[in-house]
């Protein structure tokens, strides 16, 4: 059973790497950061046509925005690890449209037998799983597709 898990960083999204560690019996496990060049994620912004955006962004601001992805998804990976998965790789994708797109189409590629998120991501210019991302993984994925919801605050096992 290969599970897919999208990964931005948030708490929600690692008690999904946490949830599936503890209740799973997971085979191969990929943990998934989806990045965008901030002109990408300011274009697909309600506000995008009102706001006027200058300039592109260089190679090298797109190299580090990939290598800060990279690390993202090494840091979901190590996560999985600390918490017992065994076999996991890591995908950092750019996005070229919506993220909730991406891992989609990834999920089809690996033929993953679940799909995993958290409710909710991170918010802002950062953000590469909205809450809105899970709704449409959910209702696009021809797959199943596990939305873990946020720890509680003073619940210990997350």
């Amino acid at each position: 059973m290969t599970v897919l898990i999208a990964y931005d960083g948030s708490d929600d999204a690692r008690a999904a790497v946490e949830y599936v560690a503890r209740h799973l019996r997971a085979g191969p496990t990929v943990i998934m950061t989806v990045w965008e060049p901030l002109l990408t994620q300011i274009s697909w912004a309600p506000l995008a046509a009102a706001v006027p955006v200058a300039g592109r962004l260089d190679e090298g601001e797109q190299y580090e925005e990939e290598k800060q992805a990279e690390r993202l998804a090494q840091q979901g990976a190590d996560i999985a690890a600390k918490a017992g998965l065994t076999d996991v790789a890591v995908r950092a994708e750019r996005g070229g449209g919506p993220v909730w797109a991406a891992i989609v189409d990834v999920a089809e590629e690996l033929n993953a037998s679940l799909v995993v998120t958290g409710s909710r991501g991170l918010a802002g210019a950062r953000s590469v799983i909205l809450g809105s991302v899970s709704t449409r993984v959910l209702h696009h994925a021809h797959r199943p597709v596990l939305v873990v919801p946020p720890p509680k605050e003073d619940d210990d096992e997350g």
